[in-house]
This record gives structure tokens, C-alpha cells and sequence, in this order.
């Protein structure tokens, strides 16, 4: 009786233990963040997407920033809420822009850091943007001689 208390005992803590690495592999490899919001966010709108979506990956010179946040119709334009680390500060001549990762790759958010003296404060928004580029139409303008 007492062997089978032990065995029981051993699979339980063996499977909790599988859960929590089961757990843990989930959040680190959905990129999903526990710890609460981001601290510094930021809006910038664009006349065209492109396809980018929440949660995409918003860079500065090639390192992983924040997220974006939420995208919504605003004025017949698409508003793109950006959560940043904390302590990321962007001047107001800073310049956002939708990247594509290869050429059919996953879309993501570019920011190209300003020089000026003023500072976005949380919740302001970045001025200047560049819409996603469309290979397709892009193609299509090179194959027919409009470019």
C-alpha cells in the first residue's frame, strides 16, 4: 500500500512538472508577454498597412522594441497603437515604417530614430509614417512599363 502511495505521489509531481514546462514553452514561444502592459505607447497612422496585424513586432535598428498593440479604422485611415519597452524615449522627427521580412514574409513595424529635442511623451503619436510598399502592384507596374 505504502509503494503505491509513492508511485502516485511521483506521477503527480511529474506531470505538474510537465505541465509547467508545457506552460512555459506556450509563452515563450507565442512571444506572449505576462508581465502586464507596456509602459511607453505610442499611435501613428497610415494610409495603407498592408496587411500588418496585432501583435506584430515593432524594431528599431534591428531590435525587437514592443509590439503593436491594436490597429483600427480612424478616419478612413488605419491608427496603429504601439506598446514600446519602458524607458524608450522617441524624438518627434522619428519616422515609422511598415517592413516586410523577406519578400512574402511577416510585416512589422520599422522605427527609424529622430535627432530632435523634443520627446514623444507616453500616449503621443509619431508624425511621420510610411505605408507598406505592394510587391504585387509593384510588379505588375514593372511588367506593363507604368514605373
Amino acid at each position: 500500500m505504502k509503494g503505491r502511495f509513492h508511485l502516485e505521489l511521483a506521477v503527480g509531481v511529474f506531470m505538474l512538472i510537465g505541465l509547467g514546462c508545457l506552460a512555459y514553452l506556450s509563452i515563450r514561444l507565442g512571444k506572449l508577454d505576462v508581465r502586464g502592459g507596456h509602459a511607453y505607447e505610442v499611435t501613428a497612422t497610415f494610409s495603407d498597412l498592408g496587411g500588418l496585424r496585432e501583435g506584430a513586432t515593432v524594431m528599431i535598428a534591428g531590435v525587437n522594441v514592443g509590439r503593436v498593440t491594436r490597429v483600427r479604422l480612424e478616419n478612413d485611415e488605419a491608427e496603429v497603437t504601439m506598446g514600446l519597452e519602458p524607458g524608450l524615449q522617441l524624438r518627434e522627427d522619428s519616422i515609422v515604417s511598415v517592413k516586410t521580412s523577406g519578400l512574402i514574409g511577416e510585416k512589422f513595424l520599422q522605427i527609424s530614430v529622430g535627432a530632435g529635442s523634443q520627446v514623444i511623451p507616453p500616449g503621443g503619436r509619431i508624425r511621420q509614417t510610411e505605408s507598406s510598399v505592394d510587391f504585387v502592384d509593384l510588379i505588375g507596374k514593372v511588367a506593363f512599363g507604368k514605373l
